[in-house]
């Protein structure tokens, strides 16, 4: 599974339930990498999506405690365990965690790519996702050249999970 993601120099990915800034080019890379693939996403996330809704031409999956939750046109479900059955229908490498915080951290175990835009600011921020270059089983394998929106600078990465060798 991959993890995509927005990102400032704290790893941090949201403030008081929205994103910290909407960077047109990372929101056209983000439409390009999910559509025709699987999105997994908890409810709170879902919320800031335009309307509420489930994005267009993705499967979307939304993990969500609350048992009596429902959602038109996405799959709910209830825990890990019950999302890792529905996944198994699809192809883990067609399948994009995108938040938020909990859903991160809960998810990344299974995960083994991230997409990651890297945002050289610091922003006030209530939400994270865990510091993958801070972590010895992740490493960063591609890191685009510097791009800027007005005066913000950012970077497109890709961080993969070691592949440990056999003893």
């Amino acid at each position: 599974m991959n993890i995509i993601a927005a990102v400032d120099r704290n790893w941090a990915i949201g403030f008081q339930g929205s994103l910290l800034v909407r960077i047109p080019r990372d929101q056209q890379r983000f439409r390009d990498m999910t559509e025709g693939k699987v999105l997994i996403v908890g409810r709170k996330t879902l919320e800031t999506f335009p309307q509420k809704q489930p994005l267009k031409n993705r499967d979307n999956i939304i993990l969500s405690y609350d048992t009596k939750y429902t959602v038109r046109g996405a799959a709910v479900v209830h825990s890990v365990e019950e999302l890792m059955e529905a996944l198994r229908q699809y192809d883990t490498n067609d399948v994009y965690v995108a938040g938020g915080a909990s859903v991160y951290e809960q998810l990344l175990p299974h995960c083994d790519t991230a997409y990651i835009t890297k945002i050289d600011y610091t922003y006030q921020a209530d939400a994270y996702l865990p510091r993958l270059d801070a972590m010895e089983d992740w490493e960063l394998t591609a890191d685009s050249e510097e791009q800027t929106y007005f005066d913000l600078e950012y970077y497109f990465q890709k961080y993969e999970r070691k592949k440990w060798g056999k003893c």
